[in-house]
């Protein structure tokens, strides 16, 4: 990894930390040492993790998205992830053989397209 690589994994790690304090204080409103219990990690670490300065393992992540009803793909990247209920709801009016045809119809529009 280059000096440049670095600087981005470590801007990440500081954002991934915020969204972690948000989800924490603004949406579970829970308080470090009750949101670390439920994750399994101590509520010092949780703090390090939150100030950009350590990295949940797979199965804290696995926890908070449980307990959050966050993606971990908004956890770990910022990733929005309102999509996919939004998409939820509006695919529910569907049956699946309307939605396997539409499906259908946009890989032939992206194959005209392409060509």
């Amino acid at each position: 990894m280059n000096k440049s690589d670095l600087e981005i994994e470590k801007q990440e790690q500081i954002l991934r930390g915020k969204r972690i304090k948000h989800i924490r204080e603004n949406e579970l409103h829970m308080n470090k040492t009750q949101l670390a219990k439920e994750i399994g990690i101590s509520s010092q670490f949780l703090g390090l993790v939150e100030e950009g300065r350590g990295n949940l393992v797979y199965r804290s992540i696995k926890k908070l998205r449980d307990l959050s009803g966050h993606s971990s793909d908004y956890i770990l990247f910022g990733l929005d992830d309102t999509i996919i209920n939004k998409t939820k709801k509006l695919l529910n009016v569907y049956s699946d053989k309307e939605i396997e045809t539409a499906i259908s119809i946009l890989k032939s529009i992206a194959v005209f397209i392409k060509n």
